[in-house]
């Protein structure tokens, strides 16, 4: 018999447990940062750009000198000289000067805008017609606009992305702290399944959980560990964890986690170590466990393919970035409801949804079907003292 918590129970007690869990560090160098926890927060120590910088090809002006300027009425003003790319101009601009400056070429001392070259006409002889009256700091960029001498651009935990990348390298920075991937170790269980890449027989199914599993686990920075489908044996189970256990920061068994007479799992972790929870009030993946065995986090998934994907989702992904210095943000968006949905369980309930110009739409499926994941845009949870939902109701739709 299952002793059921609430999700919210089920999370504050792995937080509890686990939350103070963090991997060591390494350096690692730009080219292999994408995708990786910052071990400590960045702060800038130059100016970025370093110099005013144009972001067209045009000339340089003083502002005030276009003042009233128009095609029927140009201002005159003289070219003084030319902006190299990579070398700063020695000339300061006056009143009645102008300067031409490429694309990201430096702006000399004194002027405050520039003009598209569009705008300006060659009248000869050094003097050029300006058309259109430009405000200070138009078409440039200021030194330190976008980074200046300690500013906190990174924060300790953020995950870089390609964007990141490149505000490193602008800083000069060749290398960071990052935390260590955690090795998260997978085993699926069950007599009835078969591997991927073998051909099916009467009775069997293909594993899908640790296909699925292994490529949710890659993308919050985590190192998978996949192994052979285990029997439903409970010694050999029994043997499998201590080998998963011994390469791995955390394991994750799928199938095996209910009370019938061929689930040893959480027999197993009772007798290696300590079961947390063992059953969540949640449709699907009620058959949930949270335990560990040693210092290691050690979680039975369902068999049932949808409910390892939300259990995953839920609440091993907020653990797997914790354990990196991160945090999981689910953020919802509010949808309107295309059709009734009924919920009656005494527990919460993961809808699949599409959602389009501001409508969500429930996804028919059913137990294990896992295409209609991915047919689906995202979720919503109907509460557990909620009878479902009417047609036109406003939801919260976390996306996938």
């Amino acid at each position: 018999m299952l002793t059921v918590h609430t999700l919210t129970e089920t999370k504050n007690i792995i937080a509890e447990k686990f939350g103070n869990l963090r991997m060591s560090t390494e350096i690692v160098p730009l080219s292999g940062l994408c995708g990786r926890f910052l071990a400590a927060d960045v702060i800038s120590e130059a100016f970025v750009p370093e110099f005013d910088r144009s972001t067209v090809d045009g000339f340089a002006v003083k502002s005030s000198d276009l003042m009233g300027c128009s095609e029927s009425i140009p201002v005159i003003l003289r070219k003084v000289g030319e902006s190299l790319m990579g070398e700063l101009p020695k000339h300061t601009l006056q009143a009645g000067e102008c300067f031409y400056v490429p694309t990201g070429g430096a702006l000399p001392a004194g002027a405050d805008a520039m003009v598209m070259i569009e705008f300006v006409e060659d009248f000869g002889g050094g003097d050029y017609g300006f058309v259109k009256a430009v405000a200070p700091g138009a078409n440039t960029i200021s030194k330190g606009e976008d980074l200046k001498p300690g500013d906190t651009i990174l924060k300790i935990g953020k995950q870089l992305n390609a964007a990141d990348i490149g505000t490193l390298a602008a800083m000069g920075r060749i290398e960071m702290e990052v935390s260590l991937p955690p090795r998260v170790a997978v085993l699926s269980t069950g007599d009835e399944l078969t591997a991927a890449d073998q051909p099916l027989t009467p009775g069997k199914i293909r594993d899908v959980n640790s296909p699925m599993l292994f490529g949710a686990i890659s993308r919050l920075g985590a190192s998978g560990i996949t192994y052979p489908i285990v029997p439903d044996q409970k010694e050999l189970l029994r043997d499998a964890i201590r080998n998963a256990l011994d390469r791995a920061d955390v394991l994750l068994v799928s199938g095996g986690t209910s009370v019938g007479a061929r689930d040893n799992l959480p027999i197993l972790i009772e007798e290696m170590g300590q079961v947390f929870v063992h059953g969540i009030a949640i449709k699907p993946g009620k058959p949930t466990i949270i335990g560990q065995i040693g210092n290691k986090p050690v979680i039975g998934l369902p068999g049932n393919p949808v409910a390892a994907f939300f259990i995953f989702h839920l609440l091993v992904k907020g653990l797997l970035l914790s354990m990196q210095g991160g945090q999981s943000e689910a953020i919802a968006n509010e949808f309107i409801l295309t059709r009734a949905v009924s919920s009656n369980h005494g527990r919460e309930e993961v809808i699949l949804v599409k959602v389009s110009d501001g409508f969500a739409a429930p996804v028919p499926s059913k137990s294990g079907l896992i295409s209609t994941v991915s047919l689906a845009d995202g979720y919503m949870i109907i509460p557990r003292d909620t009878e479902g939902l009417a047609k036109g109701s406003k939801v919260k739709v976390f996306l996938l």
